[in-house]
């Protein structure tokens, strides 16, 4: 059956013929002629058919549409669904710009053919100047659409006509520019054979009491925004300006408008080199000036709209966050942030995440990120709008919270090297140790902040706040040592040293040069920690600090072990050992000793070790260190192994790898099985050697350790390990912590 039968045998299309233009009436029907003189007249044997109108509203769409085959096939899917009762509604929501009316268009047109009733377009201006479209207006055009002459004024009488009129019919409906569920509620046909694709800025959960299915639009691939240049530039003049094309794909951060603009001012040029628009792209707060292509769909009119519907806390907000240094955010920092204003900052932050200005990042439901130009927004309306104090004083705010909350977690997992004040500004927003559950997950916390903590840390010193600085360094101090980002570590150190020099603080300048000497010294260059920790020794013997005197003492020790000049190495240890013994620190004085114990094991000595090593374990364990005491105990199990004592090796180095997996240190995990792994080739049981290294290189690359060279030599051909008669033939010194503690040697020099 064709549409016009079918539309002609529906009984729902004869209910308002008497309100359609071109309609007959039928049935029994009276004439007055004049009083009196009344004539009936018998129904015709059938209607006259009627041409009804068959709207075909559906706005061009792309002719092709780069990077959206997984969003189309999604789309796809929803309509294999046959077992609905009522319309199948569709809501793309994403940013503004991102391309969701380009997809949606895309998508309806190319399934018109399966719905020859009518295909009706309808924009509800969400986010337009003169306001949101009210529903009955756009019902209203739907109905004169199909050839309705008479619409009630009343919204529920509309709404019921128009189920009335689509009842029976295969139709698609895009509703573009939809700002609430309730604008789309009473646009809503009840037959089952109609798509209601909606687009909007904001989420829309509201919609879901009607069933609908939700596919939020991410941002384009660099792939697709580059295909995006070739289709409007030429791909010769795309080729032509590699480096160009990337910068300007980078600068536009996959948002679909943002592209299309920058693709308009190039095409626009065509004797301008690309790397024109990529050097005016890169002038930050320029960038949105730039990316305007007529007035009407500029990037910056895009998001103008979208802040413009905002509550007015929630503008604050916005503004206030694109003044922080950072892309992304927890919101507990947001709430620092806001300091007195800090109150339904969740509400605040879930009204710009409805409206796509903010989004939900993979680290969770409760983290959230600015797009690049979002961000550069939100900066430009706050040096419009907020004074260069309430700026600040956010920053500042922001900046202590994770000072604050990095030094809850140097107190948990390292509580010995927690004796540095603090100075905060703003006391009332920093947290306390109640932020983490346990040492593990403070650990965790360092882990996956370390590139904000950096951020933060750079901005400190941007703008002027030394102290801050150089204490953010001190108090990421767990994070260096457990989980060794070399690169950050030495970075942090060198900020940190000129912070505390500028602040003239004294102990933050020692503390800042042993722990960049450390630093140094695990990033393989000992010569420059030895100059680091000599400074630092120059500084405590100046001042008369007998602790950090010992601490230089050591620092030097393993850095003059590890550039392999033993005998300087032990007169430095025992010098530090001295000092230790004589001021009663006990923790520091075990540490030494274990220093000396693994000089003596490197010089082929494993009794001497032995006895070193043992002591140092009991006094550690005596002093709570139960981190430090692992390491004493893998040293240990290496020491056994010189002496061919297998068993005990082997039992201690299983134990000390549990209690390395205990603490979250996975390469002091990693190395422990690696020196099982050594116990077992030299007591000729390969296959258990090949286990051991098979864990170890698992661990490693876990972290993207170096060390991974290392364990595949290990797991190679024979000629490739070391020779059975030594454990571990030409193996470098372990590496201390600022503290005077040791963790593994890093990389392939280790081998």
């Amino acid at each position: 059956m064709d549409a016009e039968s079918r539309r002609a045998s529906h009984p729902a299309h004869s209910d308002h013929r008497n309100a359609i233009s071109g309609g007959v009436l039928h049935g029994g029907v009276v004439q007055a002629g004049s009083v009196g003189d009344i004539h009936w007249h018998a129904a015709p044997a059938a209607p006259v058919p009627v041409e009804l109108p068959v709207p075909r509203q559906l706005i061009a769409g792309p002719r092709r549409l780069v990077g959206r085959a997984r969003d189309l096939a999604a789309l796809d899917a929803l309509l294999l669904d046959t077992g609905r009762d009522g319309p199948l509604v569709a809501v793309v929501n994403g940013p503004a710009g991102v391309g969701k009316t380009a997809l949606v268009s895309y998508w309806l047109r190319g399934k018109a053919d399966d719905f020859p009733d009518g295909q009706l377009y309808a924009d509800l201006r969400g986010y337009a100047p003169e306001g949101p479209a009210e529903p009955s207006e756009v019902l209203g055009m739907f109905l004169r659409a199909f050839g309705v002459t008479s619409v009630p004024s009343g919204l529920a009488e509309t709404a019921a006509l128009w189920r009335s009129v689509t009842a029976g019919r295969r139709l698609i409906l895009m509703l573009d520019n939809v700002v609430s569920a309730a604008q789309v509620r009473p646009l809503l046909p009840a037959a089952p054979d109609v798509v209601v694709a909606v687009t909007s800025r904001r989420r829309l959960t509201g919609l879901g009491l009607e069933g609908a299915a939700f596919r939020p639009l991410g941002f384009l691939d660099a792939d697709a925004s580059a295909e995006i240049l070739r289709q409007r530039l030429g791909a010769g003049r795309v080729a032509a300006e590699p480096a160009a094309a990337r910068r300007v794909i980078d600068r536009c951060g996959g948002l679909a408008l943002a592209v299309c603009v920058a693709a308009a001012r190039m095409a626009a040029r065509p004797g301008q080199p690309l790397a024109v628009t990529a050097e005016a792209l890169d002038r930050g707060a320029e960038r949105l000036t730039v990316l305007r292509a007529g007035e009407g769909i500029a990037v910056q009119s895009a998001l103008d709209a979208s802040y413009r519907f905002l509550p007015e806390d929630a503008a604050a907000l916005y503004r206030l966050l694109g003044v922080l240094p950072f892309a992304d955010f927890p919101p507990e920092l947001a709430a620092a942030a806001c300091g007195p204003a800090r109150d339904g900052v969740g509400r605040r932050i879930d009204a710009l995440a409805e409206v796509s200005l903010l989004e939900q990042t993979d680290d969770g439901p409760e983290h959230y990120r600015f797009h690049d130009l979002v961000r550069l927004h939100a900066r430009g309306l706050a040096e419009t709008v907020d004074p260069v104090p309430v700026r600040r004083a956010a920053v500042r705010r922001a900046l202590e919270w994770c000072l604050a909350t990095a030094t809850a977690a140097e107190a948990l997992i390292l509580p010995s090297h927690r004796t540095l004040d603090r100075d905060y500004e703003f006391p009332p927003v920093t947290p306390t140790g109640d932020a983490f559950a346990g040492d593990q997950d403070a650990l965790g916390w360092l882990g996956r902040e370390q590139s904000r903590l950096m951020i933060a840390l750079r901005a400190a010193v941007d703008a002027g706040w030394d102290g801050l600085a150089w204490q953010l360094t001190d108090a990421m101090c767990p994070l260096f040592l457990r989980l060794r980002p070399y690169d950050a570590w030495v970075e942090a150190h060198r900020i940190g040293l000129d912070a505390a020099r500028r602040a003239a603080h004294v102990e933050g300048e020692m503390r800042m040069l042993t722990s960049g000497g450390a630093g140094l010294r695990n990033a393989g260059r000992p010569e420059e920690a030895v100059g680091w920790f000599g400074q630092a020794l120059a500084l405590a013997r100046r001042h008369g600090n007998r602790r950090m005197e010992a601490q230089a003492l050591h620092g030097l020790g393993q850095s003059h072990h590890l550039a392999g000049r033993p005998t300087e190495a032990v007169r430095r240890f025992t010098e530090a050992l001295a000092i230790r013994e004589e001021i009663g620190y006990a923790r520091g004085a075990a540490l030494s000793r274990l220093s000396l114990g693994d000089v003596a094991l490197s010089a082929g000595r494993p009794g001497d070790a032995v006895r070193e090593l043992g002591r140092a374990r009991a006094e550690l364990l005596a002093a709570s260190d139960t981190y430090d005491a692992a390491r004493a105990m893998a040293l240990l199990g290496r020491a056994h192994g010189e002496e061919g004592r297998t068993d005990l090796a082997e039992r201690c180095l299983r134990q000390a790898a549990e209690e390395f997996r205990t603490a979250g240190s996975v390469h002091w995990e990693a190395r422990s099985h690696e020196l099982l792994g050594l116990v077992h080739r030299r007591s000729d049981r390969p296959d258990d050697a090949r286990q051991a290294f098979e864990r170890s290189l698992r661990l490693y690359e876990g972290v993207g350790a170096p060390d991974v060279v290392r364990l595949e030599g290990h797991l190679g051909a024979e000629e490739h390990l070391e020779p059975a008669g030594h454990l571990e033939a030409g193996t470098a010194p372990t590496q201390d912590r600022p503290d005077g503690s040791d963790i593994p040697p890093p990389g392939p020099r280790a081998s």
